[in-house]
């Protein structure tokens, strides 16, 4: 009974203060009840012993705040930005000292200290004399009359660069408009719903429907006049021709962008003049002091030039077959030396057709068969583009190719001349080499015999043999043939000085 009597003073004196003040988190909780000296429960109240406690002392209220980042090397204080002019820049400045250094925000901070530095820097630039200059010397000069320490600055670099960011943003509204087209465009089942619900489609189905443009007989026939009247109510072909011409636009911007090709086009190579020395070297080795001297020997097809031999390339005579088979060897070297710049050729000497039609049926292809050997030859005639055969009559030289890339045989005559007995041997030798080389049978039944007749003419009787040279020369480069009979003095001398230093370019 004398727990349930301490249990109910208890509750007693509870009900006597506020929960809030009994829950504050500054009282002490009384585990347990004080004890007097002797032991004994003392019989004073809940209230009284609380007195005994000192009185409670209100803490002082502080605001709770989070931890603040911040970010250095990115406010208005360390800033590279020049504050001199600070009263022609005081909005954005106010912008940087109010929302870079207090808050912390770096995009905030960087976006307006860029601005700034950018209207900082463009006072500076003025026109003077047709140029843009820019004054280093003199930023308090308003007029921008400084003369010391001008960096001048082309315009046409300025207008280039002006130029650039035009066509970007015209490619940005293109791009836009494209957008705007595609979402304008319908789907297949909407627009044929749309189409049933306003009656368009039925009235394109009726039989009684009336054809205005049957009713005009101006030649041309109905089912064309039907077609282009559904065309033009063809949404989708509208929207596909609107397309078109934004694409074709953006192109034509895009090519702008394009960097320029350089100076020295590949047309250009084919006709570069000789130096004063290379023409010195040229004349001293076409003179008659140098008819016995040994000029140049060539280890690989063991061909020796001499000055007597060399003089055919002298104006009014005909090449002889060591400076063509040696000029040819160097085509081949050439495009070893740079196989992305040529094309993969194989040049025949000009006794390679000789020997392919000295049989007894006229067609002797056992003859030339280790002419082509892989061990002799590095490679197959099956990997090369063009195969190159000179062929000689008498007193006039032409060319044939094996035009494996096009599929085609043609024959270049610098006279105009035609002959299919060429092409016919031709034909076979191919398919009897495939065979024999690579175990295949190929059909060239189909391939195109072209006797090229847009092409450079000799106008005498003695350039053939040049002719027939830079025909090889010009389509083991893959261009057209851009030359003519005036360009004939310049290829013998180009010639000799490309066999006397043994290189072909």
């Amino acid at each position: 009974m004398g727990a349930l009597t301490t249990n109910r003073n208890k509750r007693y004196a509870e009900l006597q203060f506020p929960s809030s003040t009994l829950l504050g988190y500054d009282h002490l909780h009384v585990a347990k009840k004080p004890k007097s000296a002797n032991g004994m429960i003392p019989t004073t109240s809940s209230v009284s012993r609380l007195s005994l406690y000192p009185k409670q002392v209100t803490p002082i209220s502080r605001e709770i705040q989070a931890p603040i980042l911040v970010v250095k090397g990115f406010t208005a204080s360390s800033s590279r930005l020049d504050t001199s002019d600070s009263q022609n820049y005081r909005p954005i400045l106010g912008n940087l000292d109010s929302g870079g250094d207090r808050m912390g925000n770096f995009l905030f901070s960087e976006y307006y200290r860029t601005k700034a530095e950018a209207i900082h820097s463009c006072r500076y630039f003025k026109e003077k004399d047709g140029k843009i200059v820019k004054n280093v010397d003199n930023d308090n000069d308003n007029d921008g009359e400084g003369v010391s320490g001008v960096e001048e600055v082309e315009r046409q670099d300025f207008n280039k660069s002006v130029e650039i960011q035009t066509i970007r943003a015209k490619y940005k509204e293109l791009d836009s408009k494209a957008e705007l087209n595609l979402r304008s465009q319908p789907s297949t089942s909407s627009g044929v719903v749309s189409d049933l619900v306003d009656g368009k489609a039925l009235e394109s189905l009726s039989l009684n429907q009336r054809l205005d443009v049957m009713d005009v007989d101006d030649g041309v026939p109905v089912h064309r006049k039907l077609l282009e009247s559904a065309r033009k109510h063809d949404e989708r072909l509208r929207n596909l021709g609107f397309d078109i011409k934004l694409q074709e636009e953006k192109k034509a911007l895009f090519d702008k962008l394009r960097p320029a090709k350089e100076e020295e086009d590949v047309l250009v190579e084919p006709f570069r003049p000789l130096t004063d020395e290379e023409e010195q070297i040229v004349a001293n080795a076409l003179s008659v002091s140098s008819r016995r001297k040994v000029l140049v020997t060539h280890e690989d097809s063991n061909i020796t030039i001499t000055g007597e031999v060399l003089r055919c390339l002298r104006p009014g005579a005909w090449l002889n077959d060591e400076v063509i088979n040696l000029y040819l060897e160097l085509l081949k070297e050439r495009e070893k030396k740079e196989p992305k710049k040529f094309l993969k050729c194989h040049f025949f000497n000009t006794f390679f057709y000789k020997k392919l039609i000295s049989g007894r049926t006229g067609y002797d292809y056992k003859s030339v068969r280790r002419w082509t050997s892989q061990r002799k030859l590095g490679y197959s005639l099956q990997e090369c583009d063009k195969i190159f055969v000179p062929v000689h009559k008498e007193i006039h030289w032409c060319l044939a190719v094996i035009n494996k890339k096009e599929k085609k045989f043609q024959y270049l005559d610098s006279l105009g001349g035609i002959d299919r007995q060429v092409m016919r041997v031709l034909a076979n030798y191919i398919v009897d080499e495939v065979k024999d080389k690579n175990g295949k049978d190929i059909d060239v039944t189909s391939w195109k015999q072209e006797f090229v007749t847009d092409l450079p003419n000799q106008e005498n009787g003695y350039d053939c043999g040049v002719f027939m040279i830079k025909y090889a020369d010009f389509y083991s480069r893959d261009i057209g043939l851009c030359f003519k009979q005036e360009h004939m003095p310049y290829f013998r001398k180009r010639t000799a000085k490309e066999i006397l230093g043994l290189n072909a370019t």
